[in-house]
């Protein structure tokens, strides 16, 4: 089984070249697989936040050199602003007026078939043989060995919250959820699924569905 993973930039670039809820035409809600942790300070409000980029997201997201192209972040930290305000906390102008550093990350990740697990004698998709006890002519239907089907594409976000007093992590949450498509509404449903049930945590998966953002 060959796997190909694309990290946080790469699904960054893939909203702009895809852009579009194609996969998910026929459906209003996406279903993602949530796990949170951490220990909110009870009574503490949601308060303010600042998105900080990592070394690697930065420079992604830096001015292209002439051989390149640029790679623009904004799809998903877009996505994660919606989600965050859904949530109750509110944009701060400056990482240093924040009352919480919020980092976040996602990826898509797709599988492939590997070629060497279709050998010689066996050929892809279904397939008629003939038994050799039963008469001539008389034909089994039988689909391909599931073996031999790929899992379906799965995409994954990740929040941390962050107190930026003390540094000290305060809260994080994964969502996961299965299929194509990489609009950026299709994330900002998986984050507002990641902070469903804030500030409690939940370590335990649980499945969390969302309405879409129909586009404007």
């Amino acid at each position: 089984m060959k796997r190909r993973q694309l990290g946080f930039v790469a699904t960054a670039a893939a909203l702009a070249a895809i852009g579009s809820l194609s996969g998910c035409a026929a459906l209003n809600q996406l279903t993602s697989e949530v796990t949170s942790f951490g220990q909110w300070p009870s009574g503490r409000a949601p308060g303010s936040y600042f998105i900080e980029r990592l070394p690697s997201q930065a420079a992604q997201a830096a001015p292209a050199s002439p051989a390149s192209t640029p790679v623009a972040l904004s799809p998903i930290e877009q996505a994660a602003h919606a989600a965050l305000q859904a949530a109750g906390f509110k944009p701060a102008a400056t990482l240093d007026t924040a009352d919480v550093v919020v980092q976040i990350g996602a990826r898509v990740t797709r599988y492939e078939a590997s070629p060497w697990a279709d050998p010689l004698w066996w050929r892809w998709g279904p397939r008629y043989w003939r038994g050799p006890t039963w008469p001539a002519g008389y034909r089994i239907y039988s689909p391909a060995p599931a073996w031999r089907y790929a899992p379906p594409p799965d995409r994954e976000v990740a929040i941390l919250l962050r107190d930026r007093a003390s540094t000290v992590p305060l809260w994080e949450a994964r969502a996961l959820s299965s299929g194509v498509s990489t609009d950026g509404a299709v994330f900002q449903a998986m984050f507002s699924a990641a902070l469903s049930g804030f500030p409690a945590a939940q370590p335990q998966p649980r499945s969390v569905s969302v309405t879409l953002v129909p586009r404007s």
